[in-house]
């Protein structure tokens, strides 16, 4: 009989089991993969982004699905909590850009390292390679986890931390919600987030940009009457299927919600590459670059101004002769290369699957979740953490503050309830 039994060995499921293990004696961590931490090792491209520092309203703000939830559990451990957590453990952190918090070896191994032998130094039993099949929930406080070889074990508290649907690879296949609806949990309705966004419009069909990556670009998602749901600020790709990069990534939960409500199955998005500059400044601007040099050909006085084929594609795209003399070019057909610029409008239709994206938007109802101790509401001893829940947030360390906090209360808790009961 165990105390506590955590399923799961990613972000969430060590925290939970580390937790566990500092306030009960007899913990069991099952990972049904043959590697425990698999999806820090490839977060924050193999550097594992563990946290923000950013403050703890900036980072609600920051995982639009349902921050608001972790307002409690910040209360209790937070980012600087975490970044305690693995300083103490010999894992010296440093800061980067937009507050991200990485090891300063620069390797996500030496985080996986540091978990795996405090997990040892508490003396908790990991069993690897070892699917769960079901979970049986007893009359009183008795639960049983059931293997798929037929191997089972019994525990007073149980944790889920299996991931959502996202990065399968990393064994995150959606187990985990089958668990919870046997026991009256809600499943909300799964959808990939932080994913690359399709197209059909002609010029990604043809190819016209693909592999244009432009720099610090404002990408808004619009609403039927044309309005910003939301807009961010940062860098893309075009891509032979649509649009990629950290921005289009930021944008796809929302373009997501928007195509629900659309009854043409496609969202309007708007591009702006310069969005520090408004129209005035900008048409000021390439009016000087065309009177300073009339006789120069417009793609060669623009080559310094966009890149060279996203230049000509504008150009095109308002009927422009690119080998036209910038003396020869109308008001009018600047005005419209300037509005072109900085609202380039264009249909998308959906993203990559759930399997391609980075992050699972939906996932267990968190109306049905202790916010205070990520216990269940339905069933006594019934813990969750970590990408399970309905909490979605974008990259750069939030989906993973969100993991480690909800770990440690899952953790803490189920210790707590153990023993208790």
């Amino acid at each position: 009989m165990y105390d506590v039994i955590v399923i799961g060995g990613g972000s969430s499921g060590l925290m939970a089991a580390i937790s566990a293990g500092e306030k009960s004696q007899k913990v069991l961590l099952i990972e049904k993969g043959d590697k425990l931490g698999r999806k820090l090792g490839i977060s924050g491209g193999g550097r594992c982004n563990v946290t923000n520092r950013l403050p703890i309203d900036e980072i609600i703000k920051h995982i639009p699905g349902n921050g608001r939830f972790l307002y409690s559990a910040f209360a209790l451990f937070n980012n600087e909590d975490i970044i305690s957590f693995f300083e103490k453990l010999g894992v010296p952190l440093k800061e980067e850009d937009h507050g991200r918090m990485f090891p300063v070896s620069n390797s996500s191994q030496s985080v996986i390292n540091a978990l795996l032998k405090r997990i040892s130094e508490l003396h908790i039993t990991v069993k690897q390679n070892a699917p769960v099949k079901t979970i049986d929930f007893h009359p009183g406080n008795e639960k049983t986890v059931r293997l798929q070889s037929g191997e089972s074990y019994k525990t007073k508290a149980v944790i889920i931390a299996v991931g959502g649907k996202s990065v399968p690879q990393t064994g995150s296949t959606g187990d985990g919600y089958s668990w919870a609806k046997k026991c009256g949990h809600t499943i909300t309705e799964l959808f990939p987030t932080e994913v690359p966004v399709l197209s059909n419009e002609p010029f990604i069909k043809e190819k016209k940009l693909q592999g244009i990556s432009l720099r610090n670009v404002a990408l808004s998602v619009l609403n039927a009457k044309g309005r910003a749901i939301v807009t961010h600020q940062m860098d893309m790709i075009f891509t032979h299927f649509g649009i990629s990069g950290p921005a289009v990534l930021r944008c796809s939960q929302f373009i997501v919600k928007e195509l629900r409500k659309s009854p043409a199955q496609e969202v309007q998005v708007s591009l702006d590459v310069f969005p520090n500059k408004n129209e005035q400044q900008l048409s000021q601007e390439l009016t000087k670059l065309l009177k300073d040099e009339p006789k120069k050909s417009l793609k060669n006085i623009l080559k310094g101004f966009l890149p060279e084929r996203y230049a000509l594609f504008l150009l095109e795209k308002n009927g422009i002769d690119p080998t036209m003399q910038a003396s020869s070019l109308s008001n009018e057909k600047l005005r419209n290369f300037v509005e072109s610029c900085k609202k380039l409008r264009f249909a998308v239709h959906g993203t990559l699957s759930l399997e391609k994206a980075f992050v699972t938007g939906g996932g267990i109802s968190i109306k049905e979740v202790e916010p205070k101790t990520m216990s269940s509401k339905m069933m006594p001893g019934l813990y969750f953490c970590g990408e399970i829940l309905d909490i979605h947030g974008y990259t750069g360390g939030y989906n993973i503050t969100a993991a480690f906090v909800t770990g440690r209360l899952a953790g803490l808790n189920a210790a707590q309830y153990a023993k208790i009961n």
